[in-house]
């Protein structure tokens, strides 16, 4: 599927290069579900360690390292006991160091989590709050308030969480406090300067170890207006599109005075520390988080809210390009994430109303995912081929989520017994919740678990992992484990100047050159189209008579 496939140039040593991150390819690992060291069913940081040959073969710049701290995980290691070490389950500091060494002598960058905007319950701040009285120091590290009505036993207000339910929790004095994702996730008191300094001391613990960046979870919730009375979520909802910075608890103006904190920390490094910000935000609103004063760069989720269509990717592509420049950042692409359905199987799915079901903070949308029995598994990957090679050749950041590489679909049939998702519980069972994207990985097609460990996975895995393993793909030319190593290996560290220029093509195909001399050239239509001159570097699926199949991507040199 490829012809005379040639590297783009390397200028730059990616370990010392301060702007290594503008157009690196970063690949998360959920720790949990890569890869089982000890066969307690739970992946590790030495298992990370372990596959770090693998990694650097996939030829990523960078490993974006989901919350690996200690944690009781009721969402998934996002309810945080300690940020300054790792869960006695997945390793010790001295793993930590041990994988962070294995990572950059293979030349790859480490980004870690971090989740500023709420502590778990099991936190030493926490158990103080609890344990000391109203109006206490301990509990101004948190929001808590008084109830309503005529004993205090009403919340404060009648804010939901993003897991459904209340967005408060009652403690036994009578109090409440709060938690915008599950109750035990409270949330911090970012007008408390401890907290501020406490974080400050986490960035620059992580960034001591030899951190090279940090991804910023739920960046735009960390600011707070909690002024009496409280709005209701009526009134919040009738306040406008969120472009205003005036929200209660989403993307306040404020909270750009914390990262302005943050950038200065991560500027006494050389290369200075990096930071992408997960917020989601009205469009206009995202490029204070990308700014240079700020976190610096930005997850655009566009795409990843976007079908499979040739129209709504060149707007996606074309508006979030523009945002970029303003900001003097790049920008971000992303298709799947541990957050959302994989995208080969949204692709094989029936198309959505635009914006349905997504919410406030844009997570509702993502724990969306169709029927399985309405999925086209053999569409939905080609189509996901397709949308990645396309992704590969846009200037600016890829972020790649495990397994995606394996042409993974979403894991549906999961128990319920087994399920782990606050939202699925949180909701009765009606959404279906994180899961099925967090199953652990296939690394060969035997049992138990498919080599992901010798013990039964912490999330059960289908029987058609088995053929999608890592070591049947890897000796297979044609696998889409290899369709993803040659891509990357083509795209290279560096891909010259951050631009693209449209060429003129049907209204189904979406045809850019890059700086260099080479195009992309994607067919969203249902007939196949004919292609200009020029060498094959690589396509997402095997060409027609030298025409360019439905849903498939070229490059062209």
């Amino acid at each position: 599927m490829t012809s005379n496939p040639q590297p783009f140039p390397s200028n730059a040593d990616p370990l010392t290069d301060p702007d290594w991150w503008r157009q690196a390819a970063v690949y998360q690992v959920y720790p949990r579900s890569f890869s089982d060291s000890n066969g307690d069913g739970l992946g590790d940081l030495q298992g990370v360690t372990a596959k770090v040959p693998y990694l650097s073969a996939l030829g990523v710049d960078a490993v974006w390292l989901s919350p690996f701290y200690p944690s009781a995980l009721a969402d998934g290691g996002y309810d945080v006991d300690d940020y300054r070490d790792v869960d006695p389950r997945l390793g010790t500091l001295a793993h930590f160091d041990d994988m962070a060494a294995a990572l950059h002598g293979a030349g790859i960058k480490l980004i870690v989590d971090i989740v500023p905007n709420h502590s778990s319950n099991r936190h030493a701040w926490f158990r103080e709050a609890l344990d000391s009285p109203r109006g206490s120091a301990a509990r101004e590290r948190y929001i808590f308030r008084d109830g309503t009505g005529p004993d205090g036993a009403q919340p404060p207000s009648d804010w939901q969480s993003v897991f459904g339910g209340s967005a408060w929790e009652q403690v036994p004095d009578g109090q409440w406090y709060l938690h915008l994702f599950a109750p035990e996730q409270p949330d911090f008191n970012w007008d408390n300067r401890a907290v501020k300094d406490e974080f400050l001391a986490t960035l620059r613990f992580w960034s001591d170890r030899g951190v090279d960046g940090f991804r910023i979870d739920v960046a735009h919730a960390l600011a707070k207006d909690l002024s009496e009375p409280l709005p209701s979520s009526a009134l919040l909802a009738a306040e406008g599109d969120g472009t205003d910075g005036a929200h209660a608890f989403w993307d306040r103006n404020e909270v750009h005075d914390i990262y302005t904190e943050w950038r200065a920390l991560f500027n006494e490094y050389t290369p200075p520390r990096t930071a992408v910000a997960e917020a989601w935000v009205h469009a206009s609103r995202r490029g204070r988080y990308a700014s240079p004063e700020g976190l610096g760069q930005a997850f655009n989720f566009d795409l990843l809210q976007a079908d499979f269509d040739a129209a709504r990717f060149r707007t996606v592509i074309t508006d979030n390009l523009v945002q970029a420049a303003e900001t003097g950042a790049s920008s971000t692409w992303v298709l799947s994430n541990h957050d959302v359905v994989r995208h080969a199987t949204r692709y094989g799915l029936p198309a959505t109303p635009a914006d349905s079901a997504k919410g406030q903070d844009g997570k509702a949308w993502v724990l969306a995912g169709g029927p399985e029995e309405q999925l086209d598994r053999a569409a939905g990957l080609r189509r996901a081929r397709a949308a990645t090679l396309l992704m590969l050749a846009l200037p600016g950041s890829a972020y790649l989520y495990q397994g995606e590489e394996l042409g993974l679909h979403e894991v549906a049939a999961i128990p319920d017994a087994d399920r782990q998702d606050p939202a699925f519980f949180r909701n009765a069972g009606v959404e279906k919740g994180r899961d099925g994207c967090r199953v652990p990985l296939p690394w060969t097609p035997e049992e138990p678990s498919f080599g992901f460990g010798t013990g039964a996975p912490h999330l059960p895995q289908p029987e058609w992992f088995g053929p999608a393993a890592v070591s049947l793909q890897d000796a297979d030319t044609d696998s889409t484990l290899n369709f993803y190593r040659r891509a990357l290996e083509l795209r290279g560290k560096r891909q010259g100047a951050e631009e693209l220029a449209w060429v003129p093509s049907a209204a189904s195909v979406l045809h850019f050159t890059r700086p260099g001399g080479w195009q992309s050239i994607t067919n969203f239509g249902t007939a196949a189209v004919a292609l200009p001159a020029g060498t094959v570097l690589h396509t997402s699926a095997p060409l027609e008579g030298g025409l360019l199949p439905p849903d498939t991507t070229v490059w062209l040199g």
